[in-house]
């Protein structure tokens, strides 16, 4: 019997295992429940940042954190897949008038829904498909928006630091990383000016954790030493000419850092007193 051959590539990961979570700060707790949690249907953590100091949202196996400070916006937009689009689309109109006067809005697409949260950040969800491999309620993809030319260097960037297979899309716009199984930072160029950055992160698992650290920190782009276990840096740069390209602070966790492998508590959001289902609270998928 001939031996059976595969193209064992396609299962390397890389050298950025996952990605958490995103962050932006709020200014107003009670608005974020209505658009994360009631409208969007995610599920607040019932066991970390329980106060109204902070806020974290899980989102399947990642989360949103939401602490409570001036508004931040993301400079693009996360992209999540949620169960049911026609659910989804029924919760935010709920929560409409109780956002009203806030830059709340929704969005029914061709393939996806855009919701915008109170403060500008937009979520494009999505439901489950091929290209989402088996993930029901979960955050695939973040995507950036960054000045023309820049891509080319953020993907060699990611490479570099992080031993990734980065890509350019064949267009030329879009730097492509992948940043865990199923998950990916777009990064696309846009001719429009872009705000100013306002100190968002992103927070990803490494696997080589020491490699990373020691190149950035030659370069001097470490920000913070967090912890034994996380360390921060925010300035994508030319790798051949220190010119920056983009920011982004990025909260950067080993392997052996406590919060790894945590399992996220997810709710069924069809649950209600009125329609209550014995057995249905969590969500199964």
């Amino acid at each position: 019997m001939a031996a059976q051959l595969y193209d064992r590539s396609i299962e390397d990961i890389g050298g950025i295992v996952a990605l958490e979570h995103v962050n932006v700060t709020v200014p107003d707790q009670r608005l974020a429940t209505l658009f994360y949690v009631v409208g969007m249907g995610f599920t607040r953590d019932p066991y970390l940042s329980v106060g109204d100091e902070n806020m974290w949202i899980n989102v399947g196996q990642q989360q949103f954190h939401t602490p409570t400070r001036a508004a931040q916006v993301l400079r693009g937009h996360a992209g999540v897949v949620v169960p049911d689009l026609d659910a989804l689309e029924a919760r935010l109109a709920m929560v409409r008038e109780k956002l009203a006067g806030t830059r709340f809005a929704y969005t029914r697409h061709a393939d996806y829904l855009s919701a915008t949260s109170p403060w500008g950040n937009e979520l494009r969800c999505y439901a489950p498909a091929p290209r989402f491999g088996s993930t029901v309620l979960g955050m695939p993809y973040v995507e950036f928006n960054i000045p023309v030319g820049a891509a080319a260097g953020i993907a060699h960037f990611y490479e570099r630091v992080f031993g990734v297979a980065a890509r350019v899309d064949s267009g030329g716009a879009c730097a492509c990383i992948p940043v865990g199984p199923g998950q990916t930072l777009y990064f696309r160029e846009q001719a429009a000016p872009l705000p100013a950055y306002d100190g968002h992160h992103i927070a990803i698992y490494i696997a080589d954790f020491s490699g990373p650290h020691r190149f950035l920190k030659e370069r001097g782009l470490i920000t913070e030493e967090s912890s034994r276990h996380q360390y921060r840096f925010k300035a994508l740069c030319d790798l051949d000419n220190g010119a920056p390209l983009f920011e982004i602070e990025h909260e950067v966790r080993s392997l052996t850092h406590p919060l790894w492998g945590r399992a996220f508590v997810n709710r069924n959001p069809r649950q209600t007193q009125r329609d209550y289902v014995p057995g249905r609270d969590p969500f199964s998928g």
